[in-house]
């Protein structure tokens, strides 16, 4: 266990959780929604510090990210536990975990289930030991093992790695404060466009996301978004063009990322998304006005970018893999016209 960070002492012996947008008023012995921030006497403890369940090394493409240093890997972290509760989480084994039932003192076999230790010394080593260019905090929500997740960025940062959050945008401004003098880039997910699918399959709000990404951008971290595009959900012209609309109002060069669901955990009943619907999808992006629009989980088109004023082909994507990379100091070779992005000279 450690103390929390972001939270405020109420009557004894409440406390009230400023991590994220839920605001948690947590009574003593009680958990946050997330489940592993604790009122133990009067102090918010977070349970999960350092306590990881992924440690891999991933291209940065995976995250997905296509604009910051194409061709590099991140070494790719998480804890478990999330601060939603969506039914079509694709990582939901690790996510959607309820660590109420752990405590310090609990079983063996409970310590192992929410993670191995690791320092934040050893995620910086590791990184580097793996020629990583970054440290990604993902899989899983980042918000929820924020803690770790800054001591980390810290010291990323001193060794001259960079840090990236993959996030479901529901963190409070507090916490972009303190993250963002460490947060180099980060993927929001922007998963619906209505309040009302935001509160009934995730527990949550859209306004907070919003804010989020105009923070975030505003504060000068590299941001793309995704959205999962699930039949009957959120694939009407409607929803993702007010999407699409949404982003171009903040900036017109976040890169949106289009990925195709497929059935799992409580919407395993759901088709997975049509191609035609992921095409109409990416349609849109572009009619908005949109630089850069890619689609996800198809692998023969909708992953290359060109560059937006000579329409030539900058980098060729081949799976998570680049191919051809036609950039040089963030311009195209081709017109010479600068490029959104953060990328490596070649």
């Amino acid at each position: 266990m450690r103390e929390a960070l972001l939270y405020i002492h109420l009557e004894s012996p409440k406390v009230h959780c400023q991590l994220c947008a839920h605001n948690c008023i947590i009574q003593e012995g009680k958990f946050g929604f997330c489940g592993v921030r604790q009122n133990i006497k009067g102090v918010l403890y977070t349970l999960n510090y350092g306590k990881l369940v992924a440690a891999n090394v991933d291209p940065v493409e995976k995250k997905p990210l296509y604009h910051f240093f194409p061709g590099t890997f991140a070494f790719s972290v998480a804890s478990r536990g999330c601060n939603f509760r969506c039914g079509f989480c694709q990582n939901w084994q690790i996510s959607q975990f309820n660590p109420r039932t752990f405590t310090p003192a609990g079983a063996a076999s409970d310590k192992k289930l929410m993670g191995e230790d690791f320092s934040a010394k050893q995620i910086v080593s590791l990184a580097k030991q793996n020629n990583c260019k970054s440290i990604a905090y993902t899989y899983t929500e980042p918000t929820i093992y924020f803690e770790f997740a800054l001591e980390t960025a810290k010291l990323a940062r001193e060794a001259g790695l960079y840090n990236i959050f993959v996030s479901n945008g529901y963190m409070s401004s507090e916490a972009i404060d303190l993250l963002k003098p460490y947060l180099d880039a980060a993927n929001i997910d922007l998963k619906f466009f209505k309040d009302s699918s935001y509160r009934k399959i995730c527990s949550a709000h859209l306004k907070p996301v919003l804010d989020s990404i105009r923070r975030l951008k505003d504060a000068g971290v590299w941001i793309e978004i995704t959205t999962l595009v699930i039949p009957g959900e959120n694939d009407s012209p409607e929803e993702l063009s007010g999407i699409a609309g949404f982003i171009a109002g903040v900036n017109r060069d976040i890169p949106w990322h289009l990925s195709r669901f497929h059935a799992d955990y409580k919407f395993d009943s759901y088709q997975d998304t049509p191609e035609d619907s992921l095409k109409l999808a990416c349609d849109l992006g572009s009619q908005a006005g949109l630089s850069y629009v890619y689609a996800g989980n198809v692998t023969s088109w909708g992953q290359d970018t060109l560059c937006p004023a000579c329409k030539k082909l900058l980098i060729k994507r081949e799976g998570f893999k680049i191919s051809k990379i036609n950039i040089a100091e963030n311009r195209c070779i081709f017109c010479r016209a600068d490029l959104a992005g953060v990328f490596s000279r070649v």
